[in-house]
């Protein structure tokens, strides 16, 4: 079974953790919820994400040092990271979110559907981008096999070629091979 598109939620209050999480439901996307920029750092070590709701003002390490921390990292570099906040519509802050790798940035209060609907279009690439990667590693893996397939072939040929007494046992062994998958 394909594997599950995850959201991490980065928040320092836990109240709106909740009510992001609550937002979510019923998406095919499992939230995973942070109070930290710091635990969002470690949680990116350990799983892979479809996209990042990322509090723009958290005590410590903000959402924007945060930010670009994740876009510094190969491995994150590429994950969505929508901003929200509850500062008011500050120019430069949004500025400042989109300058460190942010796609968006919403102030609260936001629609809830505005930001169900963003959530669902970062779920649905994180999904066909999976499903991309499986295609290809289930090419390279049929090539691999005919790749091993014509090798075995043309080895039996080449025995056939060379002829001798037991040529016609090996070639036929070798296509044998060819035939389950050896």
């Amino acid at each position: 079974m394909a594997e599950r598109a995850k959201a991490l939620l980065v928040d320092d209050r836990r109240d709106n953790l909740l009510a992001l999480e609550a937002i979510l439901q019923g998406l095919p996307v499992q939230a995973v919820a942070v109070e930290s920029g710091e635990a969002a750092l470690k949680q990116l070590l350990v799983d892979d994400f479809a996209v990042i709701l990322l509090d723009a003002q958290m005590p410590n390490m903000d959402g924007f040092e945060t930010a670009g921390h994740i876009k510094r990292r190969e491995r994150t570099r590429h994950v969505p990271i929508l901003f929200l906040t509850a500062a008011d519509r500050d120019a430069q802050l949004a500025l400042r979110g989109y300058a460190v790798g942010a796609v968006d940035y919403l102030t609260k209060p936001f629609d809830p559907w505005v930001l169900r609907a963003k959530v669902s279009v970062f779920v649905e690439l994180w999904t066909k981008t999976q499903q991309l990667k499986a295609q290809a590693e289930a090419s390279r893996e049929r090539d691999a096999q005919w790749q091993r397939l014509t090798e075995l072939v043309d080895e039996a040929a080449r025995t056939l070629r060379v002829g001798g007494d037991d040529a016609a046992a090996e070639a036929l062994e070798l296509l044998e091979k060819a035939r389950w998958g050896n």
